[in-house]
């Protein structure tokens, strides 16, 4: 994976086993506060299918603005957002790997996510709080 942050991400996903629970790794380490309960933490992203590697959305496509996550901790994304972006800095690139209870589980998501999906997410922090 590229370490270039703020350039969209090429990721490759293992021919292995997804974890079973939420990973989270730094591939870049940003700085200045962690993000905690309650930020607003601007992102761009890029999310993949564990199970076949391929992209099912990214932020990139929409042009430059970022996403929104706001309220962190209960913002209206899935859970593993809420929970994979907690302590993140300004400058990370974090890869998050979610499995399914703590994403669109069972229910899988508008035909581009299958019923119990690992999710792959790479996600560049660009601001907490409208800091960057």
């Amino acid at each position: 994976m590229s370490e270039d942050t703020g350039s969209r991400p090429v990721v490759t996903v293992p021919d292995a086993a997804a974890p079973a629970g939420l990973f989270v790794h730094d591939v870049v380490e940003g700085s200045g506060a962690e993000a905690v309960a309650g930020d607003s933490v601007a992102v761009q992203y890029a999310g993949f299918n564990w199970s076949d590697g391929k992209e099912f959305d990214a932020s990139w496509n929409r042009g430059a603005q970022p996403f929104s996550v706001s309220p962190l901790g209960s913002a209206p994304v899935i859970q593993g957002w809420n929970d994979g972006l907690m302590g993140a800095q300004v400058g990370d690139r974090r890869l998050i790997v979610i499995p399914p209870e703590l994403g669109y589980g069972a229910a899988g998501a508008g035909g581009v996510i299958g019923p119990n999906e690992t999710l792959v997410f790479v996600v560049d922090v660009v601001s907490i709080n409208g800091r960057s």
